[in-house]
């Protein structure tokens, strides 16, 4: 490349920056009298941007980024001992830095996120009176459709218009299919007159549900009720589990039936589990365990969740498994019940790692 060529990529316009006739000899020291620090901030701004960086400023508080832009514009020629000098400056600063620090409780609350409590960050912010959210949205759309719907049914429909024009497509689907007719229809129509709202003004709605979401109290639970006597039961004994079933439903049938939907027995084997996940299951489950669990489930009630199983295996590990519950002979009820739960955890442990889907029980035909 020419020294011409290589001069015009870094001509800006307007004025000369005067530099004193001992330019030189002042470079040697670190020190460029005549040159501001945002006049050195621009010419290394410029030198970086001519030799191909990514630069992307828009993190920057917007009067830095103003100031940025109103000092190139003010800057004229710059001759190539100045900018050498700029760059050595520039580089030794850099090879002099250990570590930084954020300039503000922001930023501070940025770096800690995830690792305080997030009662102490949002007391923090609210005492400092920090933005809490960069992108409020980002929140928003991390929801799930069920919290979603909420909001839907509760704010007005040009406020839901505006949170559904910033939903993903198909989680905007989603949540359309699970609200009212017409409901749905009219916070669609409503989408068409969202055309003259200003950025301002969805960040603010944005940052208003984004506080109403967390202004929620926090749950001591994480899971709901239901689910929680669910899993509760689903390690208990078939005749305490069907006691206190019969139990709930005479002082909630609401209650008890969403309890029953969260719990997995071994006798929902055949309506919830797909015959190619059973060689999985059978792989997870000791070996000895699931012999006494389809040898009690065959002379009990659970006859059918046996045979589920044993009929979606290849035939050799059919035979060989129907053989040693032939050696089992008669299982008590306390061994057969806990080989029966050994098999259900291992369902819910492959569940939860994602390696098995359970059939929803109003998706059975």
């Amino acid at each position: 490349m020419s020294n011409s060529t290589q001069l015009a990529r870094i001509t800006p316009v307007q004025k000369e920056v005067a530099v004193p006739r001992n330019a030189k000899s002042a470079g040697k020291s670190g020190k460029k009298p005549g040159l501001t620090r945002k006049q050195k901030a621009a010419i290394m701004v410029r030198f970086l941007l001519s030799e191909g960086a990514d630069l992307d400023f828009s993190t920057l508080p917007e009067t830095l980024q103003a100031e940025l832009t109103r000092q190139l514009g003010d800057m004229r020629l710059v001759d190539r001992q100045t900018l050498a000098d700029v760059v050595a400056e520039f580089a030794g600063q850099l090879e002099q830095v250990g570590v930084t620090f954020p300039h503000d409780l922001a930023g501070a609350l940025t770096i800690l996120d995830g690792r305080i409590h997030p009662r102490t960050a949002a007391r923090l912010r609210s005492q400092a009176g920090v933005r809490q959210y960069a992108d409020p949205w980002d929140r928003i759309r991390a929801l799930d459709a069920d919290a979603l719907v909420p909001i839907f049914e509760e704010e007005s429909t040009e406020i839901a218009a505006v949170v559904l024009s910033k939903l993903d497509v198909a989680r905007a689907a989603e949540v359309l299919a699970q609200l009212p007719g017409d409901r749905a229809r009219r916070i669609t129509f409503a989408v068409s007159l969202t055309g003259a709202v200003t950025p301002d003004a969805v960040d603010r709605i944005g940052l208003s549900l984004a506080a109403q979401l967390d202004s929620r109290p926090e749950r001591a639970f994480e899971d709901d009720p239901d689910k929680r006597v669910g899993a509760i039961l689903n390690f208990s004994p078939s005749a305490t589990r069907d006691d206190l079933l019969a139990g709930l439903e005479g002082e909630d049938v609401d209650f008890a039936a969403r309890v029953r939907k969260a719990i997995f027995t071994f006798n929902d084997i055949p309506a919830r589990i797909t015959p190619l996940d059973i060689s999985k299951i059978t792989r997870a489950v000791d070996q000895s365990a699931l012999v006494i669990a389809l040898a009690y489930a065959k002379a009990s009630d659970s006859d059918a969740a046996a045979e589920h199983i044993l009929s979606n295996l290849s035939g050799r590990m059919a035979d060989a498994l129907r053989e040693e519950m032939a050696e089992a002979g008669t299982v008590k009820t306390k061994p057969g019940e806990e080989a029966m739960s050994a098999v259900v955890t291992a369902i819910r442990e492959l569940e939860a790692a994602g390696e098995i889907t359970l059939v929803l029980q109003d998706e059975e035909e």
